[in-house]
């Protein structure tokens, strides 16, 4: 896909930039509590407060009080963290340097749902991967969904993102692995590109 007429890209973090495995938080919740896995898929990424985590609306210790009482167990707060934080794998050096050289050519952002706990430990993947501290320094600007108290699909967040930086929707290209997100991108006027594989970045901007 061009890019032709794209003065401003907006990435998603997990499943674009960051390599995921929802599926290891839903094995290292199911060994927490001794639910099988099928309950824990259930109850993990569905509950309310699940959501309300994502948009800032709860803290972290009322996020894992709420998991103690969903999957009925006693884990401590440094159990929990690292269960939740399993999904978050890593991000390879080339992926970096992608940004740092997209960067240069093109106003870029990062736009991502996502939580306290996760934000603390992609940080410190970062800069466990490259010695930078904070993923922010690859955008221009990154926003993240608990900071600004709402989250995507709901077009209101990529109308900040818009109206914050002055930018054209018509010049905004937003890269994600989900389409509902895409879907509500897309309502605002932002052009989208699906990601099925985070690697696809590289013919993109090739």
């Amino acid at each position: 896909m061009a890019l032709d007429g794209i003065k401003n890209i907006i990435f998603d973090l997990g499943g674009v930039i960051l390599n995921l495995s929802v599926a290891s938080t839903h094995q290292a919740f199911s060994q927490l509590s001794g639910l099988p896995l099928e309950e824990i898929q259930k109850r993990v990424h569905h509950g309310v407060y699940f959501h309300q985590f994502e948009r800032g609306a709860i803290s972290p210790a009322d996020f894992r009080k709420h998991l103690r009482e969903s999957l009925g167990m006693q884990a401590s707060d440094a159990e929990i963290d690292a269960a939740w934080n399993t999904m978050l794998l890593d991000i390879p050096k080339p992926r970096l340097a992608l940004l740092e050289h997209v960067k240069k050519t093109h106003a870029t952002f990062l736009l991502s749902n996502t939580n306290a706990i996760h934000l603390e430990r992609f940080n410190r993947i970062v800069q466990q991967t490259s010695g930078v501290s904070r993923i922010d320094d690859y955008f221009h600007k990154a926003y993240f969904s608990h900071h600004l108290k709402m989250s995507k699909p709901d077009p209101e967040i990529y109308e900040h993102v818009l109206r914050e930086n002055h930018l054209k929707a018509a010049e905004t290209i937003f890269l994600d692995d989900n389409l509902d997100n895409l879907k509500g991108a897309q309502q605002t006027g932002i052009r989208t590109y699906h990601i099925e594989n985070p690697d696809q970045i590289f013919s993109l901007f090739a």
